[in-house]
């Protein structure tokens, strides 16, 4: 009889433990698939956004308003 309540014991306390274990894999898991997904979905608009930045290009400031951008400067 206690071979049994034995045996009982260690088959409830494993099936409890391997589901508390799945519960937590699966948490942890979840957990890592979203912060993967939220740093793929920021790169990307980060990405975007450097993309417009490169493609409106520079202008090159004439001579003129470099002249009166520096006379402000110093009065």
């Amino acid at each position: 009889m206690l071979r049994t309540r034995l045996l009982w014991f260690t088959l409830g306390f494993s099936v409890t433990g391997a589901s508390v274990a799945h519960l937590v894999w699966r948490d942890l898991y979840a957990e890592r698939f979203a912060i993967s997904s939220d740093m793929k979905e920021k790169f990307g608009a980060l990405e975007s956004r450097v993309a417009g930045l490169e493609s409106a290009g520079h202008e090159n400031p004439s001579p003129a308003q470099v002249i009166s951008f520096s006379s402000h400067l110093y009065w």
